[in-house]
């Protein structure tokens, strides 16, 4: 079990490039199935759950070449329709290849998705969007199956935001025949970003960045070319870090415009920054105030996946915290981990109060990827040194988290 070792007490200083997104990422390598040709995406970051969709593009009959950051994937060959189990599993995306699946070739099979348990996130609603365009689906021994005729266009309403079930639908819906309306749409920034590059591969979509597409179905895509964005949630978390250690770090290329919220959370704890020229300067000396009703929304409310990293941050604020988390129900895994380096964190239903203290370094375990980001962070301000073992998660959202948190002057090693 590989790990990482933390020597805590070190205010952080020094700049950071913040990597691709992963969100954004995933979503676009699934979206190349579309296209019989070639895509190619720009700052792709080399991370596990990247390697692992490549792998699954590769096992249906995909070509795919990396040059440094840049990904490029031909799928004009393919010639299989179901998804690798041993594959499929490791992570939550896969699912949304069912969408590219049968809209290229009327048909597809994915494995129950994997990945983190960070709650029961289920794919009733991808599955309902895709019934609704015509697809025929059932379930074998942990399999999902489905053909269709020929998709066509729909009226369908989510009855709760969902991000994958969105991605799904709109993956589904440009090759499919007529207009499909999606309303009650996830406005991540993540779904933009496949709508925008969909649309310059040749799809037809309007309303993007409002919780209402439209889709008018084409009979072809083509080739395209596209720099996937940055990564919010990592710049979100090297944030953290410089709060946590009360540190002054610059972030370069942050997307400072899908952050409001993060900022905003940041600036309540006594943080200051600016941005110019592409750089998020970070002032952390006072960034030690608690955040009285911290809450997890959909987006652009406060992102789900840097609760545990904020709650990190929030163990060593002069006052008392809380988080109520409103998106996953399991988000609070890491609690357990924080409470044996120390952190006075008590639960109420969905809500974790964080009581002011001091943190102490020991050997943790991480459960799932941005909980154990979390509990690097912690280790960053704790007496002596952290351990957290089981670091396989972390590599699935972080290139080198190790690296990053060393050009800012962490004192961490990796096994």
């Amino acid at each position: 079990m590989k790990g990482i070792k933390v020597v805590g007490g070190v205010p952080l200083n020094g700049e950071v490039k913040i990597q691709g997104s992963k969100n954004a990422a995933l979503p676009l390598m699934a979206a190349a199935l579309l296209n019989k040709g070639t895509t190619i995406l720009y700052d792709c970051p080399q991370i596990a759950d990247v390697f692992v969709m490549e792998e699954i593009l590769r096992l249906l009959g995909a070509k795919t070449v990396w040059n440094n950051h840049t990904l490029e994937i031909n799928t004009e060959f393919i010639d299989k329709t179901q998804v690798d189990e041993e594959q499929g599993r490791k992570m939550r995306s896969s699912i949304i290849l069912l969408g590219s699946l049968l809209g290229r070739f009327q048909e597809g099979a994915v494995p129950h998705p994997g990945g983190c348990v960070i709650g029961k996130r289920p794919i009733d609603l991808h599955l309902k969007a895709l019934r609704e365009m015509g697809a025929e689906i059932s379930e074998i021994q942990g399999e999902i199956f489905a053909k269709t005729r020929g998709l066509r266009g729909s009226r369908i309403h989510f009855p709760f935001v969902s991000v994958g079930a969105t991605q799904n639908a709109v993956l589904a819906s440009v090759l499919a025949k007529g207009d499909t309306i999606l309303e009650g749409c996830s406005r991540e920034p993540e779904v933009c970003t496949l709508c925008r590059f969909l649309k310059k591969a040749g799809a037809k979509i309007e309303g993007i960045g409002t919780s209402r597409l439209m889709v008018t179905g084409v009979e072809k895509l083509h080739d395209v070319v596209f720099q996937v964005p940055k990564d919010r949630i990592a710049a979100g978390t090297y944030l953290c870090a410089s709060a946590i250690t009360r540190g002054q770090c610059v972030l370069l290329d942050a997307p400072v415009e899908e952050m409001e919220a993060v900022l905003l959370a940041y600036k309540k704890m006594g943080g200051q920054y600016t941005c110019n020229s592409g750089k998020l300067t970070l002032c952390s000396f006072h960034a030690d105030k608690p955040l009285d009703n911290l809450q997890t929304q959909v987006y652009p409310g406060f992102p789900t996946d840097l609760q545990s990293v904020f709650m990190a941050a929030l163990t060593v604020a002069r006052g008392e915290s809380r988080i109520t988390e409103n998106i996953f129900e399991d988000r609070f895994k890491t609690v357990p981990q924080l409470q044996a380096m120390g952190a006075r964190i008590e639960m109420e239903g969905n809500t974790a109060r964080i009581l002011p203290g001091e943190l102490t370094g020991t050997e943790v375990i991480a459960s799932e990827l941005r909980g154990g980001a979390a509990l690097l962070v912690a280790g960053l301000a704790a007496k002596g040194e952290t351990y957290v073992k089981n670091c396989s998660y972390i590599e699935r959202g972080y290139e080198d988290i190790c690296r990053d948190l060393c050009m800012l002057g962490a004192q961490i090693y990796r096994d």
